[in-house]
């Protein structure tokens, strides 16, 4: 797999000075958690789920989550169950190459019942997401994927969601990461990436964040992710990759401020048409979001509908003067020091820095690196 495959080679050549490398569910976990990118969520009902993970790899999904949990009705789990089973083999047979397929459990007990299902199938199967993660209810859930891989031969992966309420009350989270941590850090090779359950975290409290608000500006929400990537989310080794909160809105026509994205660069780029179009469809926020989870430490995005995917991933492309500024942090082999960047609007200082400019370069071989007069804009233009 590979990210914008399904761009032109013409359109590929004009947009990126190093394209995006490929990458298989083999990886190591802190490269294939980079690569999840925009995570499509879908509820596990749905009748044509095969038809669906097809033509949405065509688009560019190259990760998805079929939900048995908080996405479907208590009443409707067996059927669920046997549909995201008869769906799972018809992609094998007819669209094995990705995207990347995760379940969404209920239960541990489910783990090794759908493994099972899936028989000579399960290697369509990428791993697990693990709701409503703690250091109490883990180690069952983690025990049955543990399980399950030792029996099919197959390294099944795992995504622990953050949403229970000890995560979100102040007076018990410290205790709650720090267990979750160490949890995690005995299954290091299993966990691909750390979940965060916004919509939970936010019903511990009886709110909602609107459209035109991010998470950031959901106070109880910000300071919860911070602790997150405090505990978990740390440059020394024993960190993970930590996905970015569901962005849960379709296109709406009412607004109460105005659009977040500027009209310069589109401008510029000749594309007045296509800032109407991200505004039509409400993503002026989604795209905010995703500066803001980048800005403190979150990669990728979980997404319930197609059209979030273009935004996530254009946002993800390294820049040229990322690309250059990390390179010269780790041109100096760690001796320290600092130096203006070759842009001239910036000190880059090689040993506070190098951290973010190993992270930049691994995101560099996932997304690609985009040609000095790339823009954002012309690659969202590119990728919608």
């Amino acid at each position: 797999m590979r990210h914008f495959d399904n761009l032109t080679g013409a359109d590929e050549a004009r947009l990126f000075a190093l394209p995006p490398q490929p990458f298989t569910a083999a990886d190591d976990p802190a490269v294939l958690g980079l690569a999840l990118g925009a995570t499509l969520y879908s509820p596990a009902t749905r009748p044509a789920l095969a038809a669906d993970l097809a033509r949405n790899r065509a688009a560019g999904v190259l990760s998805a989550v079929l939900c048995l949990e908080d996405a479907i009705a208590d009443a409707d789990v067996p059927a669920a169950e046997q549909n995201v089973v008869a769906q799972l083999r018809r992609h094998a047979a007819t669209a094995p190459d990705g995207p990347l397929v995760f379940i969404r459990v209920r239960s541990p007990e489910q783990v090794p019942a759908l493994v099972a299902e899936l028989g000579e199938d399960v290697g369509v199967l990428t791993g697990f997401v693990l709701p409503k993660f703690t250091a109490r209810t883990g180690p069952a859930f983690l025990a049955e994927v543990v399980a399950a891989s030792e029996r099919t031969g197959r390294l099944l992966r795992v995504m622990p969601v953050l949403e229970s309420p000890e995560i979100a009350h102040t007076e018990t989270r410290a205790a709650a990461l720090l267990g979750i941590r160490d949890l995690l850090a005995a299954h290091r090779q299993h966990v691909l990436a750390v979940r965060i359950g916004a919509t939970d975290l936010s019903a511990t409290y009886g709110l909602r964040r609107s459209r035109e608000l991010t998470v950031y500006d959901v106070r109880v929400l910000a300071d919860a992710i911070a602790d997150i990537v405090n505990v978990l989310g740390r440059a020394d080794g024993t960190g993970h990759v930590i996905t970015g909160a569901v962005w849960e809105y379709f296109s709406s026509p009412e607004r109460l401020f105005k659009p977040q994205l500027r009209q310069t660069p589109f401008d510029e780029h000749q594309e007045r048409a296509l800032r109407t179009e991200l505004i039509r469809r409400d993503l002026d926020g989604l795209i905010r979001e995703v500066v803001l989870d980048r800005a403190n430490g979150l990669s990728g995005k979980t997404v319930i509908h197609p059209s979030h995917v273009a935004a996530v991933h254009a946002l993800s492309v390294v820049t040229h003067e990322e690309h250059s500024d990390a390179l010269a942090v780790l041109g100096t082999g760690g001796a320290g020091g600092a130096a203006a960047s070759a842009f001239r609007n910036k000190m880059n200082e090689s040993k506070p820095h190098t951290a973010w400019a190993l992270r930049t370069l691994q995101r560099a071989a996932v997304f690609g690196v985009a040609h000095p007069t790339t823009s954002f804009v012309d690659l969202l233009g590119a990728a919608l």
